[in-house]
């Protein structure tokens, strides 16, 4: 086979992967890397984490966190719902969450003080349990390796590399890039999935999903004055909510049908976070 034979075949197999890789709402997208590779980075990245940041060690608090996960990730359905996610709470000011492939969660304790009920919270693990479920690292780690390196080396890639490059590229992929000092955030599109994806979750676990609302509005506080949607690769705020809105009645329904079989949870947000 010559040099031009193999350079189609290389191209038309990416080509492939193109057109039978599709999101849940049915994007079609690249995705180069299997669900063990993603799982094994995650759990490298979770490690080196906990190393690094601060654990929290209070046992209300971490009954707290992990009680909501727990219950949201009941609700998983296909291999992921088997799983046992680790929850990790993590002492910091910083507004913000994770989940990564390999079923890991870590919660911030700024969150906590943002998120003021167990709905709300139940909104934001919801979310970033949904990036996992929708695959959005292998997709933003997928689309770096393809700008990166170009089209007929990642064909290349997808049958003989079993490793990944760039670490700090790959961790900001799993969402960690304030971590790694590398800020590849998700999209508009991968938020608004989340968003969406996490709803119908958190509701399906018993937790009100009118909370999730309340949660943007706070956010929307703590944040300040917020950049423009058309500066920002994030849905705005507004946006945000307006979306969840038109997706309520039926969030509404799945809860309603979570309380008549017997779910509903009993999570203590602790008082030391009542400030």
């Amino acid at each position: 086979m010559n040099k031009l034979s193999k350079t189609l075949l290389l191209a038309g197999s990416l080509a492939v992967l193109l057109s039978c890789s599709a999101s849940p709402t049915g994007r079609k997208r690249v995705l180069l890397y299997d669900d063990a590779k993603m799982s094994a980075l995650g759990a490298q990245s979770f490690e080196e984490i906990k190393q690094q940041e601060k654990i929290y060690t209070d046992p209300a608090t971490n009954d707290y966190v992990a009680c909501v996960s727990n219950a949201v990730t009941a609700e998983i359905p296909g291999h992921y719902g088997e799983e046992h996610w680790e929850v990790v709470v993590f002492d910091s000011e910083q507004v913000n969450a994770f989940a990564l492939p390999g079923a890991h969660i870590g919660v911030y304790t700024g969150l906590i003080k943002v998120a003021e009920t167990p709905d709300q919270l139940a909104t934001v693990i919801g979310h970033e349990i949904s990036h996992v479920l929708a695959e959005h690292s292998n997709e933003r780690l997928s689309q770096n390796q393809i700008a990166g390196i170009g089209t007929t080396v990642a064909a290349i890639a997808i049958g003989v590399s079993d490793s990944i490059e760039n670490k700090g590229l790959a961790m900001a992929a799993l969402g960690l890039g304030v971590q790694y000092g590398v800020l590849l955030p998700y999209g508009r599109t991968q938020e608004s999935e989340a968003d969406l994806m996490g709803l119908d979750l958190m509701a399906s676990a018993g937790f009100n999903p009118k909370a999730s609302v309340s949660l943007w509005q706070n956010m929307a506080k703590a944040g300040g004055g917020s950049v423009p949607e058309f500066l920002s690769t994030h849905p705005s705020n507004q946006t945000r909510i307006s979306d969840l809105e038109e997706r309520m009645a039926r969030a509404t329904q799945l809860q309603k049908q979570a309380i008549a079989q017997g779910k509903s949870p009993q999570c203590q947000r602790p008082a030391s976070f009542n400030n």
